[in-house]
């Protein structure tokens, strides 16, 4: 998976237009990334990826490109 094709599936999990998303949009720019939105997060994470994130960390996530970082530290994003 791109960086491109990420940020749009993340788009899909928070229910957003598609393009609407960036690397650095500020989750307090994402109407959809509320608690459920969080709990849909990790859903995805576990479906689609296998990735289990402790709530603390889920909790410190300020930004698109802290999902991507975790996505990349677990090999499953593409380039840079």
């Amino acid at each position: 998976m791109n960086v491109q094709e990420a940020v749009n599936w993340l788009a899909e999990i928070f229910e957003e237009p598609s393009g609407r998303l960036k690397e650095d949009t500020p989750r307090d720019h994402v109407a959809g990334w509320d608690s459920l939105g969080t709990l849909s997060l990790i859903a995805g994470l576990d479906e689609r990826f296998d990735i289990h994130l402790p709530e603390a960390e889920m909790e410190g996530l300020q930004n698109i490109a802290d999902v991507l970082a975790i996505l990349r530290r677990h090999g499953k994003l593409d380039g840079a």
